[in-house]
């Protein structure tokens, strides 16, 4: 398995353990009213915003990385290919910077989509 993959893994299995945790909610002190009890709940999705940025900024992370990693390997391979076959340099040009643009469209969507779950 390539390091990649297993950085994936890793991350997929840390990620997977630490949502419970951040899932549960904050439990109200004994000598605190029902009424204040109740508004301190109403009041923690305000203080929890932290970790919408960290899980946004994560994501985006990704998402760079990924489209990074992307075009450039488009780019190596549309090297490769127009040194072994130089007389159709223009072509692989052309369907290296197709594919490239492509690759960035689907990243900026992804990266707007990311950063709407911080309006949520």
């Amino acid at each position: 398995m390539s390091n990649f993959a297993k950085l994936f893994a890793l991350l997929l299995v840390v990620f997977a353990i630490c949502a419970p945790a951040f899932a549960q909610e904050a439990a109200a002190p004994a000598d605190q009213p029902a009424a204040a009890a109740e508004e301190t709940a109403v009041a923690a999705p305000a203080a929890d915003k932290g970790f919408q940025i960290f899980g946004c900024a994560i994501g985006a992370g990704i998402i760079i990385l990924g489209a990074g990693w992307g075009i450039g390997t488009i780019g190596s391979k549309a090297v490769e290919g127009t040194s072994r076959q130089p007389e159709a340099g223009g072509s692989i040009m052309t369907q290296m910077i197709i594919s490239a643009a492509l690759i960035e469209g689907v990243t900026f969507f992804a990266l707007i989509v990311c950063f709407l779950g911080l309006s949520a």
